[in-house]
């Protein structure tokens, strides 16, 4: 393996990452180009896209730019279908977009407010899996990593986070699921991944009395993530939890 092949070890792959232009999405977007690969960057917001995609040139990479929500489900479809068009496959996804709602009890959630946590948290992931599922088990080393939450999986839930908190715990089991499905059928690899508490807008949102300076970065994060996509990777249905620094696995419910 020559000196580059070591620096850029993604050279050549094609990684999908939604939520891409702002916070962790951006900062695992760069991560991935910086490592060779061509990142199809998924982001409602044009002009953001734009300047991630001057930030992956100055790395001396390319992107490939969809200005889309992810709760455009026909939209998703068809770019499955383009995916696999114009790449014959596809290496990495990185189910990033993510909606925190509201920090209230759940009687006070308004509906159309926990439809659309639902919607993007959940339910446009499991719309790319069916979408991109073809383009990721015909690559020889699919690698799939949702970003998930600490409150989908504490011992003890936390009070009023509500529609969010169900909704990450829901994608967990979305992606448990897929990686049974795909463990023995395809070189297919799914992993979740927690950030922890970064120092995010999400994050303010959701704790404004939080220090931000005592909180690490998503830059501190997206390296993490770069092990759990290369093709010598072999864990699946797993949990990457970046405040331990530790690969997870999931348990079953112990007696009170």
């Amino acid at each position: 393996m020559s000196e580059q092949d070591h620096a850029r070890p993604l050279l050549g792959r094609v990684a999908l990452v939604t939520g891409a232009s702002r916070g962790i999405g951006r900062a695992v977007a760069l991560e991935l180009a910086r490592a060779g690969a061509h990142v199809i960057a998924l982001a409602r917001t044009q002009g953001a896209l734009e300047e991630l995609d001057d930030a992956i040139r100055a790395e001396g990479n390319e992107a490939t730019l969809v200005p889309c929500d992810v709760t455009d489900f026909e939209a998703l479809d068809r770019l499955g279908a383009t995916v696999y068009e114009r790449w014959k496959r596809l290496d990495i996804f990185i189910g990033n977009a993510g909606e925190l709602g509201a920090i209230t009890p759940l009687p006070h959630i308004d509906p159309a407010t926990w439809e659309k946590v639902l919607a993007v948290n959940l339910t446009a992931n499991w719309r790319l899996l069916r979408a991109l599922d073809l383009p990721l088990r015909v690559a020889d080393a699919g690698r799939v990593v949702l970003i998930t939450s600490g409150v989908a999986h504490h011992a003890e839930f936390k009070p009023y986070w509500g529609a969010y908190a169900v909704s990450k715990a829901a994608l967990d089991a979305l992606a448990r699921t897929y990686a049974a499905e795909t463990a023995t059928t395809s070189n297919v690899k799914v992993m979740l991944a927690n950030p922890g508490p970064l120092r995010t807008v999400m994050l303010a949102k959701a704790m404004p009395g939080i220090d931000p300076a005592t909180l690490k970065t998503p830059e501190d994060f997206a390296p993490k993530l770069l092990p759990l996509v290369l093709p010598s990777w072999t864990q699946t249905g797993k949990l990457y939890d970046f405040p331990t620094d530790r690969v997870l696995r999931f348990g079953v419910p112990e007696a009170a």
